[in-house]
């Protein structure tokens, strides 16, 4: 996340935590010999250290970068308001692709030194979560979310169901918080909490659905009991004869 070591802004003093370590990768990313600490305890001195070459290895920075949109906006903005397309300063104002139009100047501005950008040649953005590849997240992964829930529950012969009016509103959900994937956990744990604890309680519990009015908080989940099966008793009579 090279967003976190961005220049600070309006600092007269030695800037550690932001420039300083930027110059301090620029020898790692442009491909050298590298003395790395061997170990768990990397922080002794004494700590025996390995070299690596770093030619060869493909470096991928990435980061949130807050307020980089506003950074963009305003350049765009600037343009827009010269000659006779002044009229539309604003239009990019609620552009919902507007990390895409990113320069070298605007990652400069946010506070990235043009030597460490210099060596990430290649720019790319990622496009927001929609509700349905939140949905796929919820479901397809092997490890997903849904998936972990369902077998903790098994392991008390309880089936859990969610319909798909609870997985929209989970989706819904965390497209609010503006947090990606990572409010998806926290929102079902919240909505799991009671049942994980009750559920496994009653034994004649065998099924459990999660709705779409659970989640929104206008109803509680479907509870289905268990059914028994009532073994058949073998007939000792031999059928008549016809």
């Amino acid at each position: 996340e090279i967003d976190k070591i961005a220049r600070k802004k309006n600092t007269t003093s030695r800037d550690v935590s932001g420039e300083s370590v930027q110059q301090g990768m620029l020898k790692l990313l442009e491909g050298s010999d590298i003395e790395v600490p061997v170990g768990a305890n990397s922080k002794n001195a004494m700590v025996p250290l390995a070299t690596v070459n770093t030619r060869n290895i493909l470096f991928i920075c990435g980061g949130a970068f807050p307020d980089l949109e506003d950074i963009i906006k305003q350049r765009l903005n600037k343009e827009s308001s010269i000659g006779f397309t002044s009229n539309l300063k604003d239009a990019h104002d609620k552009d919902p692709d507007i990390l895409s139009k990113v320069t070298i100047e605007d990652l400069r501005k946010y506070g990235m030194v043009p030597e460490f950008l210099g060596r990430l040649p290649v720019i790319c953005t990622l496009q927001g979560l929609t509700k349905e590849m939140l949905i796929q997240i919820l479901k397809e992964p092997k490890n997903a979310i849904l998936k972990q829930y369902q077998k903790l529950l098994a392991l008390d012969e309880v089936e859990l169901l969610f319909d798909d009016s609870a997985l929209l509103a989970i989706a819904e959900k965390a497209m609010k918080k503006d947090t990606g994937a990572r409010a998806l956990r926290a929102i079902i744990e919240e909505f799991m909490l009671d049942i994980m604890y009750e559920i496994p309680k009653d034994e004649n519990i065998g099924r459990v659905t999660i709705t779409g009015d659970y989640i929104n908080g206008k109803g509680g989940p479907l509870i289905e009991i268990r059914k028994d099966e009532v073994p058949k008793i073998a007939s000792s009579r031999t059928p008549e004869k016809s």
